[in-house]
Order: C-alpha cells, then structure tokens, then sequence
C-alpha cells in the first residue's frame, strides 16, 4: 500500500439486496470522504439504484455479468432480492450468487484494491482476496447487539434445550439477560444441502476474515461492542450510523429506489403537521402483507387519531385505482391526516422531519439505526432475519420501543395477523403521553449522540482512523 501517503483503493461488494446495498453505498461514501478511493462491483440491473444512490460522490462502478437463466433456473432480469422472494426463488437466487467468484477476481486481478469489503451472504469472497494478498473484511449492515446475539445462539444452542417453540430461553453468554423463543431464530430450509452449506459458511465467513465492520456507533451499545471484541474474540470496528454519511437534502431524496412520491411532495405535506404529531409506517422493501393484515393496519392507525404517512408496498401506484382492500370511506375520512404512499418513500428525510413524532417499523437494522438516528421511539414488528434481536434490542435495551405482539416469522402457518387493537395502542404508547415522552427524550440523545459519533473527534470517526492504521500497517 506503499507510504503513509498513499491513496487506499477499498472494493465495496454488496449483496444484491437493497437493504444491503443502500448502507453498504452509504460506507463507501464514508471511505470516500475521507480521502479514500472507492469502486462498488455489482451486476448490471442494479447499476440505476446504486448511481442513484451514490449521488455526487466520486465513487466508480464496476459491472460483473448475472449468472443466466439456463445457469441459475431464474427468470431473466431477476439479479435484485426483490424479484425472488418466494421462498423457492430465493433459495436459487442464493445459490446463484456462487457463480459470481470468478467474474469477482477477474476485477480483484485488474484492479488491485488494497481490502475488499463484501457482504457476509459472499464467504468465498475471503478465499478471493487471499488469492491477491488482499485482506476482506465483511460487512453486512448490522450492529454489535445481533452480532453477539447471532454469535452466542450458534456457538451454544440453547434453543436445543427447550420444550417447545414458544418456550422462552435466556442466550447465554451474553449481558443483559435477553430472552427469546425458538418462533424468533432463523427459520432455515434444511431441504437444500448447497443453499445450508452457503448459510453455514456465511456464518463462519466473520472469523475467517480479517474482520467485521459494524453499523453502528460505540454510544449506542458499549455492553455489546466491548462483547463481541473482546469476549467473543472478533476484529471489529463501528464506522456507523452510515446514514449519516454526508448527503445534501436533493441526494437524501434520491438514497435507494426512485421514490413513489416527490420528496418535497411529501416536506409539503408535513409542513402543515404539528412537531411530534406524526407517525410513519413502514416494514421495508422485502415485506408484503396479506390483504386482512393491511385493512387491521388501516383501521388501527385510524383509531390512534395520530396523523400518520404509511408506505404500502403492495398495491397500484396508480392515483385513480383505489386501494380495494382499505376499510369503506377510509381514504375520505384520513384525507390531510393520513398520506399513503404506494412503493418506495424518501426514508431518512421523512423520518428527520421535526413533524414525525414516532416509527412503526420491521426492525431491519438499517430502519433501526436510520430510527435512532431521529431520535424516534419505535413501534416494533419484526418479521424474519435478525429483526427479532433489533426489537429486543430497542424494547429491552435502549428502552425506546413498544412491540406490537409479534411473536413469530412472518410466512409461518398458523400466523395469525396483527389487530387493530393492538396497532392502536402501541401506537399511541410511542406518540401521546408520559411514557411515550420519556422514550422520545432517551431517543434525542442516542440521535445527538449518533452525529457526535461520526463527526471529526467521535468514536466512529476515530475507529475509521484505526481501520486505516490497520489496513496500513498489513503492508509493512
């Protein structure tokens, strides 16, 4: 890496999901700023969101080829998690990534960066960089919290030791005395042997690698951070939130999908709503809800008097075409308290608006951090992955959110939907009263506490600085 002056080149690597490849852009663009020369690899259907994303910063683009059809026994133009999500086209979709190893070292071959940073869902992408004597380090989105939490459950099981799916165990090995069901772990297919060897060894990919980057900042979770180093053994550094990542309002608008409403559409429409009034609902870009679960949505949010923007990932996007599962008159009566926006929002200039008072949401840790970035109490409803951990992590932990009753995966048999009854109170558990005032005040200053993270001085900042010393002295 030659002199202490030298400009490092970092290769970015995500994993073919938006949820993936939003916060890995957002590092990239921390790596950028400072001083750094970065390249996000990917496949070609993915370009416009990550150009979009990137916004103005000077990151390059380098495009390796999509597995074929007749070579994955998907349907063409599916290379984005988004067009596999039946359970049968995700296992494929997975297994598919596989064949992405060579096309990935023919560009590790002509680029020569000094670290490749790629997802956790790549584990081969390790062997890759040894090949060029290049060090990989993972980075999957998370925090230190389900870190551990997926650590200590793999390494000791104790979800092998209980009766039954519902019955509770504490994870050992791990502060705070969290508890959680078999309903609440990773649901894994066992039918396809390669698609559980890919999950085994992305599991063990974080120790083979040089190390871990977390999403997060050491303020949020000391307990955690200081656990999973030094207890649990890992090379890790926390260089998040990533959303806070210098941006400009324009390129806020334009971070992921282009959006389904104009963002100052939406600044408009919540200039008009008094500070802390509203609250904002959504459950990421992967979750569908059967009709019956969205008409309780509707009918809860509606009784909680709150006003409220709802993004709704099923549905037409179409301004004339009503929404046939909503409740008779539903639109007429919400009409200036409710806005529903029908596809992807402008996330983190919706949630930064001093009119948004709370967050109904999935507990994906990009929501989570993006959240607590806000400084906003949270309703919880997780649905599958880790998001589980992040709910406890926010009711338990941090003490800034409510669970709306989740119990178990979404898609499991016999998953009966959430009621309005219940909606309506959690909703206004986090909007209105004592209780919601004091998780909003814990709330502020975890988010003030985010942005001293990140700025020149903060823990963050000064992690960055000790990942470049490391990177650094590997060439020495």
């Amino acid at each position: 890496m030659g002199n202490k002056n030298h400009d490092l080149h970092i290769l970015f690597f995500p994993f073919l999901a938006n949820g993936h490849i939003i916060p890995c852009i957002d590092l990239a663009r921390v790596f950028v700023n400072r001083g750094t020369k970065a390249t996000i690899v990917t496949t070609n259907l993915n370009v416009p969101l990550i150009s979009r994303t990137i916004g103005k910063a000077n990151i390059n683009i380098r495009t390796i080829r999509f597995p074929s059809p007749e070579e994955t026994g998907l349907p063409e133009g599916c290379e984005n998690s988004e067009s596999a999500l039946a359970p049968d086209k995700f296992i494929k979709f997975m297994k598919s990534t596989l064949l992405l190893r060579e096309p990935l070292e023919k560009v590790l071959e002509e680029e020569r960066p000094d670290c490749i940073i790629a997802d956790m869902f790549f584990p081969w992408a390790t062997d890759s960089a040894a090949k060029f004597n290049i060090p990989r380090i993972v980075f999957h989105g998370l925090g230190f919290f389900p870190l551990c939490v997926l650590a200590c459950v793999r390494q000791y099981k104790p979800q092998d030791k209980v009766s039954s799916y519902s019955e509770p165990f504490v994870v050992p090995n791990l502060p705070g005395e969290i508890t959680l069901t078999k309903m609440q772990l990773p649901q894994v297919p066992q039918h396809d042997k390669v698609f559980s060897q890919l999950l085994e060894e992305s599991n063990d990919s974080e120790v083979k690698s040089y190390g871990v980057i977390a999403n997060s900042f050491y303020e949020l979770e000391p307990v955690y951070a200081d656990h999973y180093r030094n207890e649990l053994g890992r090379r890790a550094w926390h260089l998040g939130p990533v959303s806070l990542c210098k941006r400009d309002r324009e390129e806020k608008a334009l971070r992921g999908r282009e959006a389904a409403i104009d963002g100052h559409e939406c600044l408009k429409w919540l200039e008009n709503k008094e500070t802390n009034s509203v609250v904002y609902v959504c459950f990421g870009s992967m979750t569908s809800f059967p009709d019956v679960q969205l008409k309780e949505i509707a009918m809860g949010l509606e009784a909680s008097g709150q006003p409220f923007i709802w993004v709704v990932k099923k549905g037409s996007k179409s301004e004339d075409e009503k929404l046939e599962w909503l409740p008779e008159g539903f639109e007429e009566r919400i009409e200036g308290k409710g806005l529903i926006i029908r596809g992807w929002a402008p996330q983190v200039m919706i949630l930064e608006h001093e009119a948004i008072g709370g967050f109904v949401t999935h507990c994906g840790w990009n929501s989570t951090l993006e959240g607590v970035c806000a400084g906003l109490p949270m309703v919880t409803w997780p649905m599958y992955g880790e998001q589980f951990y992040n709910a406890k992590f926010l009711s338990d932990v941090v003490k800034i959110g409510v669970g709306v009753g989740v119990e178990t995966w979404i898609g499991i048999i016999g998953r009966e939907p959430v009621k309005k009854d219940a909606i309506e109170k959690a909703v206004k558990r986090v909007m209105v009263g004592e209780e919601a005032e004091q998780m909003r005040k814990r709330a502020k200053e975890l988010g003030e506490k985010a942005r001293r993270a990140v700025e020149e001085g903060g823990s963050s900042y000064i992690d960055f600085d000790s990942l470049i010393n490391d990177l650094r002295s590997l060439a020495n």
